[in-house]
């Protein structure tokens, strides 16, 4: 049954998930958190006590997704073969993390071999199909908000359903070729569309529209479990002792990244801030209402029973593009401007010398959303908005962070709005973290102050939750963040006078937002699913 507009169906209480502590021993610990990402992955390693949490990456390898027959694939042993070269580098470690995108999967057959390449999120086949299932009642059955590429709709295009036996998702096929072991890590798991909101098991009426293929989706298991010791030949051709464990820990990276913020309080809203920008608040109870529905918002899974209540807005996309394409143009003779490497830091200090709010856009128009020509674009919309057009690329700089510090203005006061949480803190997380123009801009936009850092923390999440698990740190999740805020260099920005009174972007989401989840991305977007 559908909920009016703007109201929260009620839900049943999810009961708290506890994981059994070890008693702190006192001792630090090594521990490998593998992190990949849709163009590259790493492997880090960090040594974690009390009051100790360093990090050094060891390696680092191209993901480069490969097109064959018409589909795009993951190239999935080389990401494995990185896999094993970052472990190697690694050394000798107390426990080993994986932490991925979300929503892509590989099949397995009942002999336990990969059915193929992994399909690309990106890929068009979602394109040609839909769910029997109408959005209303799947955003009311899981929570998770419209995209095109979940894990539903992929499985909707999948013609080697017959063939499999296993379904596992990317971090938890690249722990079972490490140990032998399947299973669903939770915080993953919710992102696919098939688990239930409340139970936090997989929905029998979303998973029985697979069919005979039901059975394919593998036991949940939560963030702290131990997966399994490596299976001898791994250890053995790793150069590791075959007691190394694997553990799940918040295998959506954001999951971890969300467990890597250092928040005092729970009066506190998060950007995890790259490509995208996931701008959301920690809940203990999953926000499912027609309003929420309407803009956008998800409910994904976190550590300890939590839920990342958030909405996917552009992040640093726009300026990305903006620097490939001045670095791939060919100034004219005699151009003031060369052509070649761009001097991001320069840009940005001579774009805080610009006039605010001068040239602004929607970041989230489906205009910016595919690569190419991105100050051409930023151009175009500005004019068609009557809006003085940038023409400088500091000018086009400022107009991008001035618009990125106005979306996220618009998500964090749409993430109060719906949830009634209060919020007095923003935290910025990951590469976004290290703009300090964008987290003044963004404190300025929202009123509040913005506290950034730490750039690694979805390793930092990763690991905290492994040593939690070997008993090397103990406590809440809150424990966890007091550690972070002792050993790691954050930055405050404090909203100075006048701020919050910005201007909003010419067709910018404000409250109430309208009504996109009908209108999914393109498939040629990029996207942080």
């Amino acid at each position: 049954m559908q909920s009016a507009p703007g109201t929260a169906q009620p839900v049943q209480p999810v009961q708290p998930e506890r994981t059994v502590q070890p008693e702190r021993t006192g001792r630090t610990g090594r521990y490998a958190a593998v992190d990949l990402g849709a163009s590259s992955g790493r492997v880090v390693v960090a040594e974690i006590g009390p009051d100790t949490l360093d990090l050094r990456e060891v390696h680092r390898f191209a993901n480069v997704p490969v097109r064959a027959g018409g589909t795009l694939y993951w190239d999935i042993l080389r990401i494995y073969r990185g896999v094993l070269d970052g472990l190697r580098a690694a050394g000798p470690v107390d426990g080993i993390g994986i932490d991925s995108w979300a929503v892509d999967y590989g099949l397995l057959d009942g002999d336990g071999a990969l059915l193929g390449n992994p399909v690309h999120y990106r890929d068009a086949r979602t394109e040609r199909t839909a769910s029997r299932v109408p959005f209303e009642e799947l955003y009311a059955r899981t929570g998770i908000a419209r995209q095109p590429f979940n894990t539903i709709h992929q499985l909707a295009a999948e013609p080697r359903l017959a063939s499999a036996a296993t379904l596992l998702l990317i971090p938890d096929l690249i722990a079972y070729w490490l140990t032998g072991r399947v299973g669903a890590e939770l915080t993953n798991a919710s992102t696919t569309q098939l688990l239930d909101a409340r139970t936090r098991e997989w929905d029998t009426v979303l998973t029985g529209g697979l069919g005979p293929a039901a059975g394919i989706l593998p036991p949940i298991r939560r963030p702290g479990e131990v997966v399994g010791p490596l299976a001898p030949e791994v250890a053995s051709e790793l150069g590791l002792s075959p007691d190394t464990r694997v553990i799940a820990v918040g295998s959506h990276d954001t999951a971890s990244a969300v467990a890597g913020v250092p928040a005092e309080s729970e009066r506190f809203a998060y950007i995890s801030c790259g490509t995208w920008s996931l701008v959301g608040v920690e809940l203990d109870q999953p926000m499912i209402s027609e309003a929420g529905r309407r803009a956008n918002f998800t409910n994904e899974a976190g550590i300890d029973g939590t839920v990342r209540y958030l909405r996917n807005v552009t992040g640093l996309w726009l300026l990305q593009e903006c620097v490939r394409t001045w670095e791939s143009e060919k100034p004219p003779p005699g151009a003031e401007v060369p052509g070649g490497r761009v001097d991001l830091e320069e840009l940005l200090r001579q774009a805080a010398l610009e006039e605010p709010f001068r040239s602004v856009v929607d970041a989230d128009d489906p205009v910016f959303h595919p690569p190419g020509d991105m100050p051409g674009r930023i151009a175009g919309f500005c004019r068609r908005a009557g809006r003085p057009v940038p023409e400088t690329r500091a000018q086009i700089v400022r107009c991008v962070i001035d618009s990125l510090a106005l979306a996220h203005r618009a998500a964090v006061e749409d993430a109060r709005r719906l949830t009634g949480r209060a919020v007095d803190t923003i935290h910025i997380v990951g590469g976004g973290s290290r703009n300090a123009l964008l987290c003044r801009l963004t404190a300025d936009a929202c009123g509040l102050p913005v506290v950034a850092g730490p750039v690694e923390a979805t390793s930092i999440g990763n690991v905290l939750v492994q040593a939690r698990a070997d008993g090397v740190v103990s406590g809440t999740l809150a424990d966890l963040r007091a550690l972070i805020r002792r050993t790691q260099h954050l930055e405050r920005y404090e909203p100075r006078s006048g701020s919050g009174t910005s201007p909003a972007a010419p067709g910018a989401r404000t409250s109430p937002a309208p009504d996109r989840s009908a209108s999914p991305r393109p498939s040629a977007a990029p996207s942080a699913p």
